[in-house]
């Protein structure tokens, strides 16, 4: 038995060793390499009450999701390109700075390395501080070490990651968001209400240039606000362009009757992002025709999406972002501007879809020198719709926006502005139909920015937080050419494209006098401070639901509405230096 077992011991020791022999190659191999990258997992922004909610399915692993990768820009080469002077009428050339302010070729070699699976589709924005990508539920679940599950929760359902997704370190460490694995944001809301006599119908060749005599017309707008004296110099936007971010579709008809009554002679482009909308309700066709009826040689540059997608909004809105940042990387001395009627309580979107929204806007205003303008929303001072719950509306109050509430007005026999309330009304305390009236209140997202100062801001609300609305416009009983048809639309998503077409107007005439223009939120606190100038009109009466309008800022209204000859002459004071 014991010389079995030596036998037995010995001829084991032979093969050992035989394998030993045969296999040392690839086990020297093995221990030589390097070790693979280690991973690390991403917190989406969603809050952990959410994740914790009962999962009730799968999401198929067919959806195709568009995905948004936010990189974290140097903010000394930010600073460098911020500074670069205004050239009007030339080109500005941006992306000879993209290596630097974004991800390196080096990064971004590895990052398209990761992403090189079959199906996927990766596309760099120009200043390389942003990456989309689309690709199929089940090809990201493998990739990203995860697979996707619906959630219920408070009433709707969402899809999100079941684990946090996995990356390479190195991505993570370049990354400030990643958007569009979920789709817990609540859906953006236009901020308008409508009432229009008839379905849509398709037009006859006779133009419909009737609006009736209940609604203000752009020209009735114009004289009120100034923007005629303008008008009258020769200045109508011409050269100039205002950029419309949508989320619905418009009926081309309707927009041509509109264009062809007001004798438009700018150039309407239109640009689908992540597909073409699946409708058309009304705030496209509000914007377009706020934008031409009051800048009627202003080209108008239409980004829209679908807005019923099933996937998360947000990410396909910063898609219409980018875009724009993308077209406008030769032309940041332009003097355009962006006009958004969308929005959502602060509390309702992740906050990776805030930063890499906020990212974006940052980009427009600091790089490529463009003011944006947001509706401050229609549910008054509890934007989440539920009466009482003070909350304000984002991006509205994003620091690098230009939040507009809303005003009612009405006009003297020859047309000039008789009184000015801020626009709300005796609600129906159980649900906001985008009726209640001009958004504002106190940010719970960002700090108050050193430049909103005036007459006002400090007050008995105040807490040291972002303040909107920074300025105000009309947004009741505007005639709107919609549905075949007149009709009269209210809302703070009026007001946000009438102060667009106002800043164009007012950059067009800076350009010609001055060679040069100003932009963003602090321009509006700088004209305010024009002591012998009114640049605005200032509402003090009324009130959005909680906050009272008062003399200088206030929660309903800002600053004011435009005196826009008197604000074009405080600009230009400004960039003359006196």
């Amino acid at each position: 038995m014991r010389l079995l077992r030596k036998a037995i011991g010995a001829k084991n020791r032979h093969l050992s060793s035989l394998l030993l022999i045969l296999f040392f190659p690839l086990a020297a191999l093995v221990s030589c390499s390097q070790p693979p990258p280690p991973f690390v997992s991403l917190n989406l922004g969603i809050p952990a009450a959410a994740l914790k909610s009962p999962v009730v399915g799968s999401l198929p692993d067919e959806t195709v999701l568009h995905i948004g990768i936010t990189f974290k820009i140097d903010p000394q080469v930010l600073n460098v390109v911020a500074q670069q002077p205004l050239r009007p009428g030339q080109s500005s050339d941006l992306e000879r700075f993209a290596k630097s302010l974004g991800v390196s070729d080096a990064t971004y070699q590895k990052i398209a390395d990761f992403f090189n699976v079959q199906g996927l589709v990766l596309k760099l924005s120009k200043l390389r501080t942003y990456l989309s990508l689309q690709a199929k539920a089940g090809t990201l679940a493998r990739l990203l070490q995860t697979k996707f599950v619906i959630h219920k929760y408070q009433g709707r359902t969402f899809y999100a990651p079941s684990t946090p997704p996995k990356v390479p370190s190195f991505l993570a460490n370049s990354i400030v968001a990643v958007t569009g694995l979920d789709n817990y944001s609540a859906h953006p809301r236009h901020a308008l209400q409508m009432n229009f006599r008839r379905p849509h119908v398709n037009h006859s060749s006779a133009l419909d240039c009737n609006p009736g005599d209940q609604s203000l017309t752009p020209a009735e707008v114009a004289h009120a606000y100034g923007y005629d004296i303008l008008q009258r110099r020769g200045l109508r936007g011409e050269q100039m362009a205002i950029n419309l971010v949508e989320i619905d579709g418009s009926y081309v008809d309707d927009v041509q009757n509109y264009m062809s009554c007001l004798h438009y002679q700018g150039h309407l482009a239109v640009y689908n992002v992540d597909g073409a909308p699946s409708d058309a309700q009304g705030e496209s066709t509000l914007d377009i025709e706020m934008a031409a009826g009051l800048a009627p040689s202003a080209n108008i540059n239409l980004y829209q999406t679908d807005g019923n997608a099933n996937g998360d909004t947000w990410t396909q809105v910063n898609d219409e972002l980018q875009q724009i940042i993308d077209a406008n990387t030769t032309k940041a001395s332009a003097g355009s501007v962006v006009s958004l009627s969308l929005g959502i309580d602060e509390a309702d979107i992740t906050s990776d879809d805030v930063n890499a929204l906020d990212s974006s806007l940052r980009q427009l205003t600091q790089v490529e020198h463009m003011t944006v303008f947001a509706a401050s929303g229609d549910c008054g001072a509890f934007d989440s719709g539920t009466f009482l719950d003070l909350s304000v509306s984002f991006p509205a109050s994003d620091p690098w926006v230009v939040g507009v509430g809303g005003t009612k007005l009405s006009l003297n026999a020859d047309g000039t502005r008789a009184q000015e309330v801020t626009w709300s009304n005796f609600p129906n305390i159980f649900s906001c139909k985008n009726n209640w009236g001009s958004g504002g209140g106190n940010s719970t997202l960002f700090k108050r920015p050193n430049w909103q100062q005036a007459n006002g801001v400090n007050n008995d609300h105040s807490q040291n937080d972002r303040q909107i609305p920074d300025v105000a416009a009309i947004a009741d009983n505007l005639a709107v050419y919609f549905n075949g048809g007149w009709g009269a639309v209210g809302g703070t998503s009026a007001a946000a494209p009438i102060w667009a077409a106002g800043q164009v107007l007012v950059n067009e005439d800076t350009i010609h006098r001055l060679g040069t223009f100003a932009y963003a939120p602090q321009l509006y606190y700088v004209a305010d401070r024009q002591a012998s100038i009114n640049a605005y009109y200032d509402v003090t009466s009324g009130n959005n639901l909680y906050y009272p309008a008062t003399v200088g800022w206030d929660y309903t209204t800002g600053l004011g509405t435009p005196n826009l000859a008197s604000f074009d002459r405080a600009v230009s004071n400004t960039l003359a230096g006196s």
